[in-house]
C-alpha cells in the first residue's frame, strides 16, 4: 500500500509544504492539494513540485465545471512537466453549492461531462489535433456557434507523458461505475472497509467489465485519519465536526451525496438526525449525533496492534493508497506517525 496525505484548504501553506518535505524523507508517496472555494490548487501544486524531489503530487480535486476540458488537459500537462512526471489529475463534480453558489455556473450532467473531459484530455496529451463532438463539448466550436474561424489544433509542447493518471472522486453508483471504467484511480470518501463491497461492489464490477486493460488495475485512494498510540482514543471525537459538516451541511435535504452514503452504510436514522440538527443551526448537537462506530470504522486511530488489524481490513476491501491525516500535533509527531505507518504497511 502507498501512503499519501493532503494539504489543508486554509492557512499555513508554507508550513504544510515544509511538513511534506520531511514526510517525503519518511516515505510519503503522494500529496494532494485540494481546491474547493479556497485558493486555486494549480499554483500551490507548482510550489510543492519545486520543493520536493520524489513524492507524487495530485489535484484533490479540480472540479469539472469551470475549466474547459482542454485547459484542464493543458494544466495537467504543465504540472506533470514541472514535476518531472509526478502529477496525477484528480477531478470530480464537486456539488451544486460550490458550482452554482460560488462560481455561478450551472451544475448539470456530471457523468456525461466527465466522460467527455477524459476523452479530450487524453487527445491533448497524445498531441492529436483535438476534435470532439459531444453532448456537452464541441471542439472546434461549430461555425454556427462562433466566428467560424476555429480549426483543430494540437498541444504545442511535448508532454512528459502521453497518459497522465486520472483519478476520479466519486461515491454515487453511476459515477463509481464510470470511474472503474475510465480512470486510473478512484477516490471515495469516508471509506468503510466492512461496507465497501456492499455499497460499491456492483458499481465497480460494472465499470471494470468495460475497462480498457491498458489502464491497469484501479488504484483506490482512501482518506483516513491517523493516530497510532495507546492514548489516542479521544482523537476520534475530533472528527465529529467534519463528518457532521458533510453528512449534515453539504447540500440540502434530499440532495446531499454524503448523507446518502451514510444511509447506505446503514445509518439511516442517524444521518437524518445529523442533517436536521445541522440545517437547524445546531452544529454541536449534529456533531454529537455522529456514531462513534462510524468514526472508528473509517479511521486508523488506536494502538499499533489495532491499527495493523484495520490496515488488513482496508487492504482486503481494495484500498491501495492510504491518504492519511496525521492527528497528533507537531511536525515531528506527524513524521513519526507516517514512518510508523510505513513500517506497518511494508
Amino acid at each position: 500500500m502507498r501512503i499519501g496525505t493532503a494539504i489543508s484548504y486554509a492557512g499555513g501553506f508554507a508550513d504544510s509544504v515544509a511538513d511534506i518535505v520531511e514526510l517525503e524523507k519518511a516515505g510519503l508517496d503522494i500529496v494532494f492539494v485540494p481546491e474547493a472555494y479556497s485558493f486555486d490548487a494549480v499554483s500551490q501544486l507548482g510550489y510543492v513540485a519545486a520543493k520536493t524531489e520524489r513524492v507524487q503530487i495530485a489535484s484533490g480535486i479540480f472540479q469539472i465545471y469551470t475549466r474547459t476540458p482542454t485547459l484542464t488537459a493543458m494544466t495537467a500537462a504543465g504540472l506533470d512537466f514541472v514535476s518531472d512526471g509526478r502529477f496525477t489529475l484528480g477531478i470530480g463534480a464537486s456539488g451544486p453549492q460550490v458550482i452554482e453558489g460560488f462560481h455561478g455556473v450551472k451544475y448539470d450532467a456530471p457523468l456525461g461531462r466527465t466522460r467527455e473531459i477524459i476523452d479530450i484530455c487524453r487527445q491533448v496529451w497524445r498531441r492529436e489535433k483535438v476534435v470532439h463532438s459531444g453532448t456537452h463539448y464541441s471542439i472546434p466550436l461549430p461555425p454556427e456557434q462562433g466566428t467560424g474561424l476555429g480549426k483543430p489544433l494540437k498541444l504545442i509542447n511535448h508532454p512528459v507523458r502521453e497518459r497522465i493518471p486520472i483519478l476520479l472522486a466519486s461515491i454515487g453508483p453511476k459515477n463509481v461505475a464510470l470511474t472503474a471504467e475510465l480512470a486510473e484511480g478512484w477516490e471515495p470518501i469516508f471509506f468503510h472497509p466492512e461496507k465497501a463491497a456492499e455499497v460499491w461492489g456492483a458499481s465497480l464490477a460494472e465499470g471494470k467489465a468495460k475497462r480498457d486493460p491498458s489502464l491497469g488495475e484501479l488504484d483506490t485512494f482512501v482518506g483516513t485519519a491517523l493516530a497510532i498510540g495507546d492514548d489516542v482514543e479521544g482523537l476520534l471525537d475530533h472528527l465529529r465536526g467534519m463528518l457532521a459538516l458533510y453528512i449534515g451541511g453539504m447540500g440540502a435535504r434530499g440532495k446531499n451525496f454524503y448523507n446518502s452514503l451514510a444511509q447506505r452504510y446503514g445509518y439511516e436514522a442517524e444521518a437524518k438526525l445529523i442533517q436536521d440538527l445541522y440545517l437547524d443551526g445546531k452544529k454541536d448537537e449534529a456533531a454529537a449525533a455522529v456514531p462513534k462506530e462510524l468514526i472508528r470504522a473509517i479511521s486508523l486511530i488506536g494502538p499499533e496492534g489495532y491499527v495493523k488489524e484495520r490496515l488488513a481490513a482496508f487492504r482486503e476491501a481494495g484500498a491501495t493508497t492510504l491518504v492519511v491525516n496525521p492527528m497528533l500535533p507537531g511536525r515531528e509527531a506527524r513524521v513519526a506517525q507516517v514512518s510508523k505507518l510505513r513500517e506497518l504497511v511494508s
